[in-house]
Protein backbone atom coordinates (compact mmCIF):
# COMPACT_ATOMS: atom_id res chain seq x y z
CA UNK A 1 0.00 0.00 0.00
CA UNK A 2 1.15 3.23 -1.01
CA UNK A 3 2.44 5.52 2.32
CA UNK A 4 -0.48 7.40 3.23
CA UNK A 5 -3.12 5.92 1.82
CA UNK A 6 -5.96 5.18 3.36
CA UNK A 7 -6.36 1.43 3.89
CA UNK A 8 -10.03 0.31 1.91
CA UNK A 9 -9.64 -3.03 4.47
CA UNK A 10 -8.81 -3.29 7.94
CA UNK A 11 -6.49 -5.88 8.35
CA UNK A 12 -7.41 -8.67 10.98
CA UNK A 13 -5.11 -10.04 12.89
CA UNK A 14 -5.58 -14.23 11.96
CA UNK A 15 -4.50 -18.16 13.35
CA UNK A 16 -4.36 -21.38 12.62
CA UNK A 17 -4.97 -24.89 14.38
CA UNK A 18 -3.49 -27.81 12.43
CA UNK A 19 -4.59 -31.56 13.33
CA UNK A 20 -2.11 -34.32 13.12
CA UNK A 21 -2.19 -38.33 13.30
CA UNK A 22 0.72 -39.88 15.38
CA UNK A 23 1.86 -42.96 13.68
CA UNK A 24 4.77 -45.82 14.52
CA UNK A 25 8.03 -44.58 13.40
CA UNK A 26 8.67 -48.53 12.05
CA UNK A 27 5.52 -49.72 10.47
CA UNK A 28 3.57 -46.15 9.98
CA UNK A 29 0.45 -47.67 11.64
CA UNK A 30 -1.93 -44.91 13.80
CA UNK A 31 -1.22 -45.34 17.22
CA UNK A 32 -2.94 -44.13 20.29
CA UNK A 33 0.28 -42.19 21.63
CA UNK A 34 -1.04 -38.39 21.57
CA UNK A 35 -0.49 -37.82 24.76
CA UNK A 36 3.19 -38.41 25.38
CA UNK A 37 4.05 -36.31 22.19
CA UNK A 38 1.90 -33.75 23.53
CA UNK A 39 3.78 -33.85 27.16
CA UNK A 40 7.11 -33.58 25.61
CA UNK A 41 6.28 -30.81 22.54
CA UNK A 42 4.34 -28.72 25.79
CA UNK A 43 7.73 -28.42 27.06
CA UNK A 44 8.78 -25.80 24.26
CA UNK A 45 5.13 -24.92 22.97
CA UNK A 46 3.38 -24.75 26.27
CA UNK A 47 -0.27 -24.46 25.35
CA UNK A 48 0.48 -24.14 21.82
CA UNK A 49 0.18 -27.97 21.17
CA UNK A 50 -2.87 -29.94 23.13
CA UNK A 51 -5.01 -32.68 22.19
CA UNK A 52 -8.19 -33.67 20.26
CA UNK A 53 -10.88 -36.12 20.67
CA UNK A 54 -9.11 -39.75 19.60
CA UNK A 55 -5.59 -40.31 21.16
CA UNK A 56 -4.22 -40.63 17.67
CA UNK A 57 -3.89 -37.19 17.43
CA UNK A 58 -2.04 -34.19 18.27
CA UNK A 59 -3.07 -30.44 17.60
CA UNK A 60 -1.15 -27.18 17.23
CA UNK A 61 -2.02 -23.49 17.43
CA UNK A 62 -0.44 -20.30 16.79
CA UNK A 63 -0.85 -17.21 18.32
CA UNK A 64 -2.74 -14.54 16.52
CA UNK A 65 -0.82 -12.82 14.08
CA UNK A 66 -0.79 -9.95 11.40
CA UNK A 67 1.38 -11.30 8.71
CA UNK A 68 1.31 -14.96 6.94
CA UNK A 69 5.14 -14.34 7.61
CA UNK A 70 4.91 -14.85 11.04
CA UNK A 71 2.11 -17.04 10.67
CA UNK A 72 3.72 -19.19 8.61
CA UNK A 73 7.01 -19.29 11.20
CA UNK A 74 4.44 -20.13 14.08
CA UNK A 75 3.34 -23.50 11.61
CA UNK A 76 6.74 -24.34 11.10
CA UNK A 77 7.56 -24.65 14.24
CA UNK A 78 4.67 -26.33 16.11
CA UNK A 79 5.23 -29.17 13.16
CA UNK A 80 9.25 -29.15 14.08
CA UNK A 81 8.94 -29.40 17.56
CA UNK A 82 5.92 -31.70 17.40
CA UNK A 83 7.89 -34.27 15.30
CA UNK A 84 10.90 -33.62 17.26
CA UNK A 85 9.14 -34.92 20.15
CA UNK A 86 7.34 -37.68 18.17
CA UNK A 87 10.81 -39.01 16.63
CA UNK A 88 12.78 -39.11 20.40
CA UNK A 89 9.75 -41.66 21.48
CA UNK A 90 9.92 -43.64 18.68
CA UNK A 91 6.93 -42.13 16.97
CA UNK A 92 6.28 -39.11 13.59
CA UNK A 93 3.37 -37.27 13.32
CA UNK A 94 1.91 -36.77 9.73
CA UNK A 95 0.07 -34.04 7.90
CA UNK A 96 -2.45 -36.31 6.62
CA UNK A 97 -6.44 -35.73 6.89
CA UNK A 98 -7.35 -39.73 7.35
CA UNK A 99 -5.21 -42.52 8.79
CA UNK A 100 -3.22 -44.18 5.88
CA UNK A 101 -1.98 -47.19 7.73
CA UNK A 102 -3.28 -49.31 11.13
CA UNK A 103 -6.12 -49.62 12.90
CA UNK A 104 -7.84 -46.17 13.10
CA UNK A 105 -11.18 -48.04 13.72
CA UNK A 106 -13.30 -47.28 16.43
CA UNK A 107 -10.97 -44.61 16.88
CA UNK A 108 -9.89 -44.74 20.72
CA UNK A 109 -11.19 -41.96 22.23
CA UNK A 110 -9.79 -39.88 24.91
CA UNK A 111 -11.19 -39.79 28.63
CA UNK A 112 -13.54 -36.80 29.85
CA UNK A 113 -17.20 -35.63 30.97
CA UNK A 114 -17.44 -34.14 27.81
CA UNK A 115 -16.18 -36.89 25.67
CA UNK A 116 -19.14 -39.42 27.72
CA UNK A 117 -21.55 -36.86 26.87
CA UNK A 118 -20.21 -37.32 23.27
CA UNK A 119 -19.96 -40.82 22.91
CA UNK A 120 -23.55 -40.73 24.64
CA UNK A 121 -24.71 -38.70 21.71
CA UNK A 122 -22.87 -39.70 18.97
CA UNK A 123 -22.33 -43.37 19.22
CA UNK A 124 -20.99 -44.74 16.20
CA UNK A 125 -20.53 -41.31 14.86
CA UNK A 126 -17.05 -41.69 16.82
CA UNK A 127 -15.75 -44.91 14.90
CA UNK A 128 -14.69 -42.89 12.34
CA UNK A 129 -13.74 -39.23 13.52
CA UNK A 130 -9.97 -40.15 13.47
CA UNK A 131 -9.79 -37.56 10.68
CA UNK A 132 -7.57 -34.13 10.83
CA UNK A 133 -8.74 -30.66 9.63
CA UNK A 134 -7.22 -27.00 9.24
CA UNK A 135 -8.78 -24.02 11.03
CA UNK A 136 -8.49 -20.78 10.21
CA UNK A 137 -9.51 -18.07 12.64
CA UNK A 138 -10.17 -14.70 11.56
CA UNK A 139 -10.56 -11.58 13.69
CA UNK A 140 -14.11 -10.38 13.81
CA UNK A 141 -15.38 -8.98 16.89
CA UNK A 142 -18.58 -8.08 15.89
CA UNK A 143 -20.87 -11.51 16.22
CA UNK A 144 -24.32 -9.80 13.53
CA UNK A 145 -21.39 -9.36 11.29
CA UNK A 146 -19.09 -12.58 11.30
CA UNK A 147 -22.74 -14.60 10.46
CA UNK A 148 -23.60 -12.05 7.26
CA UNK A 149 -19.67 -12.72 6.43
CA UNK A 150 -20.26 -16.60 6.99
CA UNK A 151 -23.48 -16.25 4.36
CA UNK A 152 -21.02 -14.76 1.46
CA UNK A 153 -18.15 -17.96 2.26
CA UNK A 154 -20.62 -20.44 1.85
CA UNK A 155 -20.53 -20.25 -1.54
CA UNK A 156 -16.48 -20.33 -1.52
CA UNK A 157 -16.10 -23.59 0.90
CA UNK A 158 -16.22 -26.45 -1.76
CA UNK A 159 -13.43 -24.31 -3.70
CA UNK A 160 -11.64 -24.51 -0.76
CA UNK A 161 -12.00 -27.92 0.30
CA UNK A 162 -10.51 -29.11 -3.62
CA UNK A 163 -7.35 -26.88 -2.94
CA UNK A 164 -6.75 -28.82 0.49
CA UNK A 165 -7.94 -32.16 -0.96
CA UNK A 166 -5.36 -34.43 1.66
CA UNK A 167 -7.19 -37.64 2.47
CA UNK A 168 -7.30 -40.19 -0.20
CA UNK A 169 -6.65 -43.31 2.05
CA UNK A 170 -8.40 -44.86 4.70
CA UNK A 171 -6.89 -47.52 6.90
CA UNK A 172 -5.37 -49.31 4.09
CA UNK A 173 -7.35 -48.65 1.23
CA UNK A 174 -7.79 -45.52 -1.66
CA UNK A 175 -11.19 -44.74 -1.54
CA UNK A 176 -11.23 -42.99 -4.72
CA UNK A 177 -11.61 -39.58 -3.14
CA UNK A 178 -9.26 -36.65 -2.65
CA UNK A 179 -10.88 -35.63 0.55
CA UNK A 180 -12.38 -39.15 2.60
CA UNK A 181 -12.27 -36.93 5.70
CA UNK A 182 -15.14 -34.62 4.14
CA UNK A 183 -17.36 -37.30 3.11
CA UNK A 184 -17.16 -38.88 6.51
CA UNK A 185 -17.43 -35.65 8.04
CA UNK A 186 -21.31 -34.66 6.40
CA UNK A 187 -23.17 -37.68 8.34
CA UNK A 188 -22.56 -35.07 11.61
CA UNK A 189 -26.03 -33.30 11.76
CA UNK A 190 -24.06 -30.27 12.69
CA UNK A 191 -21.64 -30.30 9.91
CA UNK A 192 -20.74 -28.56 6.31
CA UNK A 193 -21.96 -25.23 5.19
CA UNK A 194 -23.90 -23.40 7.81
CA UNK A 195 -27.50 -22.63 7.32
CA UNK A 196 -28.21 -18.96 5.62
CA UNK A 197 -28.95 -16.70 8.92
CA UNK A 198 -29.16 -12.66 8.89
CA UNK A 199 -28.11 -12.26 13.03
CA UNK A 200 -26.61 -13.53 15.99
CA UNK A 201 -29.78 -13.71 17.51
CA UNK A 202 -30.94 -16.06 14.67
CA UNK A 203 -28.16 -18.04 14.71
CA UNK A 204 -28.29 -18.43 18.96
CA UNK A 205 -31.81 -19.18 18.45
CA UNK A 206 -30.87 -22.00 15.90
CA UNK A 207 -28.31 -23.32 17.93
CA UNK A 208 -30.78 -23.39 21.01
CA UNK A 209 -32.69 -25.90 19.28
CA UNK A 210 -29.91 -28.38 18.04
CA UNK A 211 -29.01 -28.67 22.22
CA UNK A 212 -32.78 -28.98 22.78
CA UNK A 213 -32.89 -31.62 19.85
CA UNK A 214 -29.57 -33.53 21.52
CA UNK A 215 -27.36 -32.68 18.22
CA UNK A 216 -24.76 -30.73 20.16
CA UNK A 217 -22.69 -31.63 23.46
CA UNK A 218 -22.47 -27.92 23.59
CA UNK A 219 -21.96 -25.06 22.00
CA UNK A 220 -18.64 -25.73 21.25
CA UNK A 221 -19.38 -28.36 19.22
CA UNK A 222 -21.28 -26.76 16.62
CA UNK A 223 -19.09 -28.15 13.60
CA UNK A 224 -20.18 -26.23 10.35
CA UNK A 225 -17.78 -25.56 7.56
CA UNK A 226 -17.91 -21.61 8.78
CA UNK A 227 -18.85 -20.36 12.32
CA UNK A 228 -18.59 -17.59 14.72
CA UNK A 229 -15.92 -19.10 17.20
CA UNK A 230 -17.20 -19.98 20.73
CA UNK A 231 -14.96 -18.74 22.29
CA UNK A 232 -12.90 -16.21 20.17
CA UNK A 233 -13.49 -12.91 18.82
CA UNK A 234 -13.10 -14.72 15.50
CA UNK A 235 -14.60 -16.08 12.64
CA UNK A 236 -13.78 -19.71 11.92
CA UNK A 237 -13.15 -21.44 9.01
CA UNK A 238 -13.09 -25.14 9.21
CA UNK A 239 -13.68 -26.45 5.42
CA UNK A 240 -10.59 -28.20 4.99
CA UNK A 241 -7.96 -31.03 5.44
CA UNK A 242 -5.10 -30.08 7.08
CA UNK A 243 -2.31 -29.13 4.62
CA UNK A 244 0.71 -31.13 4.10
CA UNK A 245 2.95 -28.68 4.49
CA UNK A 246 3.28 -25.59 6.41
CA UNK A 247 3.89 -23.56 3.50
CA UNK A 248 0.50 -24.51 2.06
CA UNK A 249 -1.39 -24.21 4.98
CA UNK A 250 0.33 -19.91 5.33
CA UNK A 251 -1.18 -19.80 1.84
CA UNK A 252 -4.69 -21.45 2.48
CA UNK A 253 -4.88 -18.70 5.37
CA UNK A 254 -3.91 -15.90 3.65
CA UNK A 255 -6.70 -16.93 1.13
CA UNK A 256 -9.40 -17.61 3.80
CA UNK A 257 -8.75 -13.89 5.27
CA UNK A 258 -8.84 -11.91 2.23
CA UNK A 259 -12.20 -13.62 1.34
CA UNK A 260 -13.62 -12.73 4.95
CA UNK A 261 -12.02 -9.00 4.06
CA UNK A 262 -14.48 -9.31 0.70
CA UNK A 263 -17.54 -10.65 2.41
CA UNK A 264 -17.03 -8.06 5.08
CA UNK A 265 -16.62 -5.23 2.51
CA UNK A 266 -19.64 -6.30 0.64
CA UNK A 267 -21.28 -7.12 4.16
CA UNK A 268 -21.16 -3.15 5.13
CA UNK A 269 -22.23 -2.41 1.58
CA UNK A 270 -25.87 -4.29 2.69
CA UNK A 271 -25.17 -7.67 0.95
CA UNK A 272 -26.43 -10.02 2.88
CA UNK A 273 -24.99 -13.03 0.91
CA UNK A 274 -26.52 -15.12 -1.72
CA UNK A 275 -29.61 -18.00 -0.53
CA UNK A 276 -27.84 -21.04 -2.35
CA UNK A 277 -29.71 -23.83 -2.44
CA UNK A 278 -28.93 -27.12 -0.18
CA UNK A 279 -28.88 -29.57 -3.15
CA UNK A 280 -26.45 -27.38 -5.12
CA UNK A 281 -24.61 -27.25 -2.21
CA UNK A 282 -24.40 -30.55 -1.70
CA UNK A 283 -23.81 -31.73 -4.60
CA UNK A 284 -20.48 -29.16 -5.09
CA UNK A 285 -19.11 -30.45 -1.99
CA UNK A 286 -19.32 -33.88 -3.35
CA UNK A 287 -17.33 -33.09 -5.89
CA UNK A 288 -15.07 -31.33 -4.32
CA UNK A 289 -14.43 -34.03 -2.08
CA UNK A 290 -14.23 -36.82 -4.89
CA UNK A 291 -11.61 -34.46 -7.66
CA UNK A 292 -9.80 -31.99 -5.60
CA UNK A 293 -7.78 -30.06 -7.36
CA UNK A 294 -7.33 -32.77 -10.30
CA UNK A 295 -10.55 -32.45 -11.72
CA UNK A 296 -14.00 -30.48 -11.87
CA UNK A 297 -16.26 -28.90 -9.80
CA UNK A 298 -19.99 -27.86 -8.97
CA UNK A 299 -20.44 -23.67 -9.74
CA UNK A 300 -22.86 -23.56 -6.48
CA UNK A 301 -24.19 -20.37 -8.10
CA UNK A 302 -25.23 -21.67 -11.78
CA UNK A 303 -24.67 -25.60 -10.87
CA UNK A 304 -22.01 -25.57 -14.09
CA UNK A 305 -19.51 -28.23 -14.12
CA UNK A 306 -15.96 -26.43 -14.43
CA UNK A 307 -12.28 -27.81 -14.38
CA UNK A 308 -11.34 -27.42 -10.28
CA UNK A 309 -8.37 -24.86 -11.53
CA UNK A 310 -10.60 -22.30 -13.09
CA UNK A 311 -12.80 -22.07 -10.11
CA UNK A 312 -9.83 -21.91 -8.10
CA UNK A 313 -8.36 -19.41 -9.89
CA UNK A 314 -11.32 -17.23 -10.11
CA UNK A 315 -11.93 -17.29 -6.71
CA UNK A 316 -8.10 -16.03 -6.27
CA UNK A 317 -9.56 -13.29 -8.90
CA UNK A 318 -12.29 -12.57 -6.39
CA UNK A 319 -9.73 -11.88 -3.19
CA UNK A 320 -7.20 -10.26 -5.25
CA UNK A 321 -7.78 -6.41 -4.30
CA UNK A 322 -7.52 -7.97 -0.20
CA UNK A 323 -4.68 -9.83 -0.95
CA UNK A 324 -3.01 -7.43 -2.43
CA UNK A 325 -3.76 -5.30 0.45
CA UNK A 326 -2.48 -7.60 2.64
CA UNK A 327 1.19 -8.48 0.35
CA UNK A 328 -0.20 -11.90 0.03
CA UNK A 329 -0.85 -12.18 -3.48
CA UNK A 330 2.37 -13.23 -5.05
CA UNK A 331 2.15 -15.91 -2.03
CA UNK A 332 -1.14 -17.36 -3.20
CA UNK A 333 -0.81 -17.37 -6.53
CA UNK A 334 2.62 -19.28 -6.15
CA UNK A 335 0.49 -22.12 -4.30
CA UNK A 336 -1.94 -22.19 -7.21
CA UNK A 337 1.17 -22.98 -9.33
CA UNK A 338 2.43 -25.56 -6.89
CA UNK A 339 -0.76 -27.16 -7.07
CA UNK A 340 -1.28 -27.52 -10.51
CA UNK A 341 2.75 -28.79 -10.72
CA UNK A 342 2.54 -31.55 -8.03
CA UNK A 343 -1.55 -31.63 -7.42
CA UNK A 344 -3.13 -31.27 -3.77
CA UNK A 345 -1.88 -33.21 -1.24
CA UNK A 346 -4.30 -36.41 -2.53
CA UNK A 347 -2.72 -36.27 -5.80
CA UNK A 348 1.41 -36.06 -3.59
CA UNK A 349 -0.13 -39.02 -0.93
CA UNK A 350 -0.85 -41.07 -4.45
CA UNK A 351 2.08 -40.45 -6.22
CA UNK A 352 4.42 -41.28 -3.46
CA UNK A 353 2.42 -44.72 -3.38
CA UNK A 354 2.81 -45.30 -7.00
CA UNK A 355 6.79 -45.35 -7.00
CA UNK A 356 7.21 -48.75 -5.53
CA UNK A 357 3.08 -49.61 -4.23
CA UNK A 358 3.83 -49.32 -1.09
CA UNK A 359 1.50 -48.06 1.26
CA UNK A 360 3.98 -47.34 3.83
CA UNK A 361 6.46 -44.90 1.43
CA UNK A 362 2.82 -42.04 1.65
CA UNK A 363 3.49 -42.18 5.52
CA UNK A 364 7.77 -41.49 5.00
CA UNK A 365 6.92 -38.89 2.80
CA UNK A 366 4.10 -37.18 4.81
CA UNK A 367 6.34 -37.42 7.90
CA UNK A 368 9.29 -35.62 5.74
CA UNK A 369 6.71 -32.98 4.60
CA UNK A 370 5.01 -32.60 7.71
CA UNK A 371 8.32 -31.32 8.85
CA UNK A 372 11.42 -30.44 6.22
CA UNK A 373 14.76 -31.19 7.08
CA UNK A 374 14.21 -32.97 10.12
CA UNK A 375 15.09 -36.93 10.59
CA UNK A 376 12.11 -39.30 11.37
CA UNK A 377 13.44 -42.09 12.41
CA UNK A 378 16.56 -40.85 13.94
CA UNK A 379 16.83 -39.50 17.79
CA UNK A 380 15.87 -36.27 18.53
CA UNK A 381 17.91 -33.66 20.35
CA UNK A 382 14.69 -32.42 21.92
CA UNK A 383 15.11 -31.09 25.80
Amino acid sequence: MVTGQRSRFSLPLLGVEEEFLVVDAGNGEVVPQAAAVIARASRRLGARVGGEITKLQVETRTDPCRTIADLEAQLADGRAVSQSAAVSLGLRVIASASPVLGPAVPAPITEGPRQDRGNAAFRGLHDDVATCAVHVHVEEHDRDRAVLISNHLRQHLPVLLALAANSPYWSQRDTGYASWRSVIWQRWPVAGPPPFLTSAAQYDAHVDTLLEAGALVDRGTIFWDVRPSAHKPTLEVRVADVAVTAVDAAALAALVRALVMIAGSAVDSGDEGPALLPEMMRLAYWRAARDGMGGHGVDVLTGRLLPAAALAARLVRLAQPALEETGDHERVQGWLARLASTGDGAARQRAAAARRGRLGDVVDALAAWTAPGLPVREESTLT
